[in-house]
């Protein structure tokens, strides 16, 4: 299975589990620049959402959070203060991350605020 095509599993089943868990699903993959992509952005409750999903097949190269560096994450953040910039209805907001490992058993960690 490709990166590509591992990551797109991942995103659908993190959908899935969002909406499982009462988020209301805005956007999926937007694009703010060559650099910054948001995978989700969501509504809990009040709150915006903006979701980054990492997927593996097994830990063989480590955890799938493990890959959020922190420049990924400052460019997750400006996508954000973009987004909010856009949307100034918005006055609570936070990042989360999905941590999604396939095998050797399909395992969901959602990390919330990161």
């Amino acid at each position: 299975m490709s990166n590509i095509t591992t990551g797109r599993r991942g995103e659908q089943i993190a959908l899935n589990y969002l909406k499982k868990q009462g988020f209301k699903i805005l956007e999926t993959n937007k694009h703010f620049s060559r650099l910054c992509e948001a995978d989700i952005i969501a509504l809990d409750k009040d709150t915006l959402v903006f979701v980054e999903v990492k997927t593996r097949n097994s830990e063989i190269y480590g955890l799938p959070i493990e890959s959020i560096t922190r420049n990924k994450y400052n460019n997750i953040k400006k996508g954000l203060y973009m987004y909010l910039q856009e949307n100034p209805q918005y006055k609570k907001f936070r990042i989360d991350a999905i941590s999604i490992l396939l095998k050797p058993e399909l395992e969901i960690k959602h990390l919330k605020n990161i």
